[in-house]
């Protein structure tokens, strides 16, 4: 269970909480939502989880299955089950896709004390769960994210989810540049890790990504703080009328 208590976070070196005191629990098994209008904090909050830098915690706990993730470092956290989704995923030219989820997915067995995966064991892994998000072998032999379009970098984010098997996936507005197509295809992958043992915190602007990761919880993020909580609906009354009701509770 993700549990976070009243977090409080600033940037490094900037006299300014974006964090005001986020309350928030997410027990396994279900999948919460994070919606707010931009500079709310919703990133913040996803690195503030991840650990990382640039990004001071001065207040506050987040706690996962009752370990405090402010003691590990960001390699001690993806070893304890955690997964950041990137709004942006990076271009890293000169470092194929292949070797680097092999990499990625070794270390982490490693850092947790289990057998690594020999190349065709690997091979067959990844091309399995590469045809679920229809992902060509094309893609895996090209450098990471080089060249790729907003949705082909998204699906490869939910491949390296789906390899690293996290057990708390934070998506850090998924949706971000893609079409109807894109997000369907994205969302399915997603969907198909929602499980009993799995907590999801899904970062979002927008009420049509809910449409295909249908929500739990519905969290309203403003001015740093939270200002509401509800069920499903929730989104879809944001998106009839925005955040603008929410202005003055944040301050």
């Amino acid at each position: 269970m993700l549990e976070i208590r009243d977090l409080t976070v600033r940037i490094a070196d900037e006299d300014k909480e974006i964090l005001k005191g986020i309350t928030l629990t997410v027990p396994k098994g279900e999948v919460h939502a994070i919606m707010g209008p931009n500079g709310s904090g919703k990133s913040t909050l996803a690195y503030a989880i991840a650990g990382r830098d640039g990004y001071e915690v001065t207040g506050g706990d987040i706690r996962w299955d009752g370990q405090s993730l402010l003691e590990m470092e960001p390699d001690e956290r993806a070893a304890a089950g955690v997964f950041l989704g990137f709004q942006y995923p990076l271009e890293i030219p000169g470092v194929a896709t292949m070797t680097f989820l092999r990499s990625a997915l070794n270390a982490l067995k490693k850092k947790r004390g289990q057998v690594e995966l020999t190349t065709p064991e690997f091979l067959k892994l990844i091309r399995a769960k590469a045809a679920e998000l229809g992902i060509k072998d094309d893609m895996l032999k090209r450098p990471l994210n080089v060249g790729f379009s907003g949705g082909e970098k998204k699906r490869m984010e939910v491949l390296q989810m789906s390899m690293l098997d996290p057990h708390l996936c934070v998506l850090d507005e998924t949706d971000s540049g893609l079409d109807i197509d894109a997000i369907r295809i994205v969302a399915e992958g997603t969907n198909r890790m929602r499980g009993p043992d799995r907590s999801m915190l899904v970062i979002t602007h927008y009420q049509r990504l809910l449409d295909y990761i249908v929500p739990d919880k519905v969290h309203v993020l403003s001015g740093g703080r939270i200002v509401k909580t509800g069920g499903k609906e929730l989104a879809l009354e944001l998106e009839k009328s925005g955040y603008a009701e929410f202005a003055g509770k944040a301050a």
